[in-house]
């Protein structure tokens, strides 16, 4: 049922799901992107849509690749290059197959209605062949080419990795300062670094010009220790006078930055590192193959034996690490594929600008800005075995044929070589994960092939994402979607916050503050869960899960049970002969027009993302009009009336139709098994037949003045402690007919809602009475014999008095520009939260205090 119908009539609307890693398990950030994802899909179907949700996972080179090494290494079997790349990946194969389906399988346990039939892999047969086609088709027009260049390198996985990969963290560490002699001089340049191990690559040293101290040495040449090598002294701005010496050594093969120094002065560029980051044969004998840290050690030895270490300096300096490996990333000259990302990025920014991509909030449009004005070539060859393989194979002297198979190949050798015999080999490398993931919105609807999902489902309508993947993978999409589609993937990006714990920090293992939504499904159940993420999906704000939120949602799923319940004990169902627009009675008016009112309201906030608006707006109709008044106000009347019967069952099953998109378990259940108003929920229509009815103003009135009426006695008997069990009468001196009429028709449920005996008419105003006024009508309630009314007065002055001393003091408080400037923001609004609450308690007691007559 939940398939896109490819010779459907209906307008499509098509949503793209970001594949989770096929390594993954269901964490709390994919359960809010999901559940987010099948609200809007559920919601389009119940308003008429053809909807295609493409489901799919990714391959993820790298988390994949280890996953499977490390199974390898626990069950003690041969390393991966033991037993070559074949077997390897027959293993990973094997893996994925047996294990690779976890998380799908956890999607659907969350509700997930993706259309399943239709699930996708980014190393699938189809997938390939877009790969192939788009690297093959950039190769052609100059956007993929081959260079060498500096990458962040991972020492442990022994492959390239992007710049998003790269997590940068703050260690305590130390400045070594060195001196370098200045050649045919006595004296010496001192330079600073943090990382001594790479002086073997150091071939010049940089000072800024206008730095006094060493404006007269650039041009001079110094002497690298240990080596004797002559580096160039070069001013150049790069050098920062006010950090560590002022002199900076150059390692143009080591360091991102000074590779810029050192093509700006035409430095040598020398690598000095083996893949695995140990030292290669570039540096002396007894350096060879030592790892970083013992190259270290032995370099600040021997500086020091030299007498040439001047001190060393405790610092606080930024580290690369791998988000994967976690070890630190080194930069390493090494020949890669990239993509030209800046060519690629201007049409996709032209999008934006143009708004036929919307960021909501518009205010991530400035971060998508920020990174691809800045875009910088895109490295998309990692040295993995898991992935697609680069479609270019390889001469022994240096030629590259791309092609699309290994025979195309064989082809463009045989065009340039003739009939000679020439061997190639393919590219060894495989592709960075997010090219193909990039390719994910018309690769998934069988591109390069012109089917009809393509033609009916390119482009899209909604992209869901989490902000921390704009770049990786929403930027690419727009990217390649634009190269090859001549249109953006997707009409609107709607990217959802962070979820946190219930104190607000970021989740972590470290912190041990991490929540498994597997196990909180288990404990409250799924359209708990799901409604309380729902319920706090504030845009731009992040979502601070707490247990008593998803508790007091579980509580509301039980009161939906329980109405259900009394429906059915009550014999209310939709009799077949039931005609809506033949409704009389005001209070089912009330509801009918309350309903239509609230079903506009929730689908304007679906359709725009307002996720918490929708929640709050559906729980509010559900416990405050229709549990708290509708029902009350209809129970003395329910047995003998069949057109309450009949719509307290049809509003019930509207409510299930509005509550389906967030919390579809329970609502199918009571809706096709329980009340059987249809065969499948999923598959029904949002609320609209209800605008058949002509709904009376007048009737409209009567049920909020009853409302107002009953509110005001039950405010009154709390606030005057007038105890539950005592009955009150009430009287009036004069009335208006259609007052007098509004209580007549509702009187048996005025009686029992707010435990009232009589309401009469008398002629003179009489002593120790509470007054309360009903819009222009006034009623007085006389408490002799029921309270106290003078300690009650004095006890009401009491507190009355204490809620302003309580008020003054709040105010001080954030009136005080100290505490407001200091406070965190969550504590001031406590403290408004608290005046909020303390000023409408302080304004009850003074109308109350007023409408006292001793």
């Amino acid at each position: 049922v939940m398939h896109s119908n490819i010779n459907s009539d209906k307008k499509n609307f098509t949503i793209m799901m970001p594949p989770p890693n096929v390594t993954g398990s269901l964490h709390i950030g994919h359960a809010l992107n999901m559940t987010l994802q099948d609200i809007i899909s559920r919601f389009w179907r119940l308003n008429n849509k053809n909807v295609l949700w493409q489901p799919g996972t990714d391959h993820a080179g790298i988390a994949t690749q280890m996953v499977v090494e490390r199974k390898m290494n626990e069950d003690k079997e041969p390393s991966r290059v033991e037993i070559g790349r074949e077997r390897f990946l027959k293993k990973v194969w094997n893996w994925k197959k047996e294990s690779g389906g976890l998380i799908l399988n956890q999607l659907k346990k969350l509700g997930v209605t993706a259309d399943w039939s239709r699930e996708r892999f980014t190393l699938d047969e189809g997938l390939s062949d877009a790969v192939k086609e788009v690297f093959v088709s950039l190769y052609n027009e100059g956007l993929i080419y081959r260079d060498k260049r500096l990458v962040n390198w991972d020492t442990k996985l022994e492959t390239a990795i992007s710049d998003l990969e790269v997590i940068q963290k703050d260690i305590k560490g130390h400045y070594w300062h060195f001196k370098y002699p200045i050649l045919n001089s006595e004296n010496y340049i001192i330079i600073a670094t943090t990382r001594p191990e790479t002086m073997f690559g150091d071939t010049g040293i940089a000072v800024h010009p206008k730095d006094e101290r060493y404006r007269k040495l650039i041009g001079k040449k110094a002497i690298l220790p240990i080596l004797n090598r002559e580096l160039l002294i070069v001013g150049d701005e790069y050098a920062d006078p006010e950090k560590g010496s002022g002199a900076v050594k150059i390692t143009p093969a080591h360091d991102f930055n000074d590779f810029q120094v050192g093509k700006r002065h035409d430095l040598e560029i020398i690598n000095i590192l083996n893949i695995d980051g140990k030292l290669n044969n570039n540096v002396p004998k007894e350096y060879q193959d030592l790892t970083i840290f013992k190259a270290r050690e032995k370099i600040i030895e021997e500086m020091s034996n030299l007498g040439l270490l001047d001190k060393v300096e405790d610092t606080v300096h930024t580290v690369p690490y791998g988000d994967r490996s976690d070890t630190v990333i080194e930069p390493l000259l090494t020949d890669q594929w990239f993509v030209d990302a800046k060519k690629l990025a201007g049409p996709a920014i032209n999008a934006v600008k143009e708004k036929e991509t919307i960021f909501i909030p518009k205010s991530w449009e400035n971060t998508f800005f920020d990174w691809m004005y800045n875009i910088e070539p895109w490295c998309i060859s990692r040295q993995l075995w898991w992935g697609h393989r680069i479609p270019a194979w390889h001469t022994n002297n240096g030629d590259i044929f791309v092609a699309k198979t290994y025979e195309e190949a064989k082809i463009q050798a045989k065009e340039k070589y003739g009939n000679k015999e020439i061997e190639l080999k393919q590219d060894p490398d495989v592709l960075d994960t997010w090219f193909s993931s990039g390719l994910w919105p018309f690769s998934t609807l069988d591109w390069p092939h012109k089917s009809k999902y393509l033609k009916k489902h390119y482009p899209g309508n909604t992209l869901v994402t989490g902000f921390d993947i704009i770049f990786f993978w929403v930027a690419r999409m727009m990217m390649f979607g634009i190269h090859f589609m001549n249109k953006s993937p997707f009409k609107e990006v709607y990217v959802h916050a962070l979820v946190r714990d219930s104190k607000g920090n970021k989740m972590s293992k470290s912190k041990g503050n991490v929540v498994n939504p597997l196990n909180l499904i288990e404990k409250y159940g799924v359209d708990s869960l799901r409604f309380t993420l729902a319920a706090l999906a504030t845009q731009g704000r992040d979502i601070k899960l707490s247990e008593d939120r998803i508790t007091g949602y579980r509580n509301f799923i039980t009161k939906i049970n329980n109405v259900s319940k009394y429906l059915k004990i009550n014999n209310c169902y939709i009799n077949k002969d039931f005609n809506l627009d033949k409704t009389k009675l005001p209070v089912n008016h009330w509801i009918i027009d309350l309903l239509d009112n609230f079903s506009i309201k929730i689908y304007n906030d679906i359709k725009f993302y307002r996720f918490n608006e929708a929640a709050n707006k559906i729980y509010h109709f559900v416990w405050h009009y229709y549990c708290d008044w509708y029902i009350e106000l209809t129970k003395s009347n329910i047995d003998d009336n069949s057109e309450i019967r009949n719509i307290n069952a049809y509003v019930f099953s509207k409510i299930l139709i509005l509550l389906h998109p967030i919390s579809p378990f329970n609502t199918e259940f009571l809706y096709s098994n329980v009340h059987k108003f249809g065969p499948v929920l999923a598959l029904e229509s949002w609320p609209e037949e209800c605008k058949k009815l002509i709904i009376k103003k007048d009737n409209i009135n009567e049920i909020n003045w009853i409302i107002n009426f009953i509110s005001e006695i039950r405010s009154l008997r709390s606030i005057l402690n007038i105890k539950h069990k005592s009955l009150i009468k009430i009287n009036y001196l004069d009335l208006n007919k259609n007052y007098i009429s509004y209580l007549n028709n509702n009187m048996s449920s005025i009686k029992q809602m707010a435990r009232v005996e009589n309401i009469v008419k008398i002629n003179a105003k009489i002593d120790e009475v509470a007054q309360i006024i009903v819009d222009k009508a006034t009623f007085f309630i006389p408490v002799k014999g029921l309270i106290d009314i003078k300690a009650e007065y004095n006890r009401l002055n009491n507190d009355l008095s204490k809620f302003k001393t309580d008020i003054n003091l709040i105010d001080n408080k954030l009136n005080n520009k100290n505490f407001i400037k200091n406070a965190p923001k969550d504590v001031i609004d406590e403290q408004k939260n608290k005046k909020k609450k303390l000023k409408s308690s302080s304004d009850r007691i003074t109308l109350a205090l007023k409408n006292i007559n001793i």
